[in-house]
């Protein structure tokens, strides 16, 4: 006699619906847009009530919040509750109900996928639990990454091309300037002042000597706030008022007046480069090693600062401790000993490369902002970008520091090396780069 089975009920699948309206408009109606959302993405799970689809009956609605950005409470709640084990499918009613942002919506399929959620749009048959679902996210991933690249290539195009016309493409205003019908106008008080800063500095004999002078006289910045040696050199080193234009480091003539004739900016360059020279003169001999406790073999073996002398020249290296305490060759794995000005300047060079790219933009970004609301993506970018302007203007000891605070650990390997870096040192150090709070009247 044969024994039958029960066919097993298919698995519980819960499912939460995210809507989103991003204007307030409506919201007051007894039947809104996001009741309208839900009512269609409630009918899609219940037509799949025989492969174990329930509606969840917590609500994630966010009414009055734009798709560009993943600060919306009810998005907060969706998440907190996926990474909590508690949601298996995320169904809208649309894909940009859930994010109008490439790199947004890719964060969110990231976390999706790490903790095993599928997420289905009702209205486009678009439901990742399926190959086909996964293929056509893929490709409208793809697609909307190349649409992004094609807007920003004509972006830039379109601010290059401006700037060698002169033309102001936005941004803070410097001091000394107003802007009217989208120009650079001299305010001639505010260039009086530029005059006093420069001229003080030309007749100084260090940078913090003038920022003492300018706090003694009362001296501030376009947006009131004290000048200190970063906001001092930054002004030094403005090229706006020598009337130009500058754009990746080339300048062009200008549609604005200068502030600045051609003999006062050279005099005071010309003391720039003597402080320069006199600060590195003054460091601690020897310069510090910029990687001492950061750099490690791929083995995880520390590397540590070396020297040797041939006649009046030092040669730096990092070496590793396996070799320092001669541990067996057959043991030791990648590059044991590197040269100390070239594994440095290429650290360097990695720290300006990820400060570029849009991964870290957004992640300092999203911290910044959560003391700085008045910063746009556009100004936090641009204050990423004068790393190297700050960089120039420090002392190898100050250096040292900066590495330290940007850098959690550097690993040499056959393939290069590998720079981690400590995210909470990059909001402190685009916070220091970032332009001033406004001050409120």
């Amino acid at each position: 006699m044969t024994r039958q089975t029960q066919p097993q009920p298919p698995r519980r699948l819960r499912c939460a619906i995210y809507t989103r309206k991003s204007s307030e408009e409506g919201l007051d109606m007894e039947f809104n847009s996001l009741d309208a959302q839900r009512e269609a993405c409630e009918a899609y799970i219940a037509s799949q009530k025989a492969e174990g689809w329930v509606c969840l009956r917590d609500r994630y609605d966010d009414g009055g919040f734009s798709g560009g950005t993943l600060e919306r409470p009810a998005l907060k709640d969706l998440i907190a509750d996926i990474e909590d084990g508690l949601i298996d499918i995320v169904v809208v009613y649309k894909i940009d109900r859930l994010s109008r942002a490439l790199m947004d919506f890719s964060k969110l399929v990231e976390i999706f996928d790490k903790h095993g959620v599928t997420f289905v749009s009702v209205t486009q048959s678009f439901n990742t639990t399926t190959s086909m679902g996964r293929l056509t996210l893929n490709i409208l991933l793809s697609f909307a990454q190349f649409e992004r690249e094609v807007i920003g290539e004509r972006i830039r195009d379109k601010v290059a091309a401006s700037r060698k016309k002169g033309i102001w493409m936005g941004g803070p205003v410097p001091l000394g300037y107003n802007v009217k019908d989208r120009k650079l106008i001299v305010d001639p008080a505010e260039a009086e002042t530029v005059r006093t800063i420069f001229t003080l500095y030309a007749r100084s004999s260090s940078t913090a000597q003038v920022v003492r002078e300018l706090d003694a006289r009362a001296i501030l910045t376009k947006t009131g706030r004290p000048y200190d040696k970063t906001s001092l050199l930054k002004t030094l080193h403005n090229k706006v008022y020598r009337g130009l234009a500058v754009h990746k480091g080339t300048a062009y003539p200008g549609e604005h007046d200068a502030i600045i004739d051609e003999s006062l900016w050279d005099e005071v360059h010309e003391v720039i480069a003597n402080n320069r020279y006199l600060r590195k003169a003054v460091a601690q001999e020897p310069s510090p090693a910029l990687l001492r406790g950061l750099i490690f073999t791929e083995t995880g073996v520390a590397m540590t600062p070396h020297h040797t002398q041939k006649g009046t020249r030092r040669y730096r290296y990092y070496v590793s401790m396996d070799v320092i305490k001669k541990r067996p060759k057959a043991e030791l794995r990648g590059p044991q000993r590197l040269p100390g000005g070239m594994v440095e300047d290429a650290v360097v060079g990695e720290i300006r490369r990820l400060l570029r790219t849009p991964e870290v933009a957004a992640r300092v970004s999203r911290t910044l902002r959560k003391d700085r609301p008045d910063l746009g993506e556009a100004a936090i970018s641009a204050s990423l970008t004068q790393f190297d302007d700050m960089w120039n203007a420090l002392i190898p000891a100050e250096q040292a520091r900066v590495v330290k605070l940007l850098v959690a650990r550097v690993t040499a390997s056959e393939a290069g090396l590998a720079v981690d870096l400590r995210h909470e040192g990059l909001g402190a150090i685009a916070t220091l780069m970032a332009p001033a709070k406004p001050e409120v009247a």
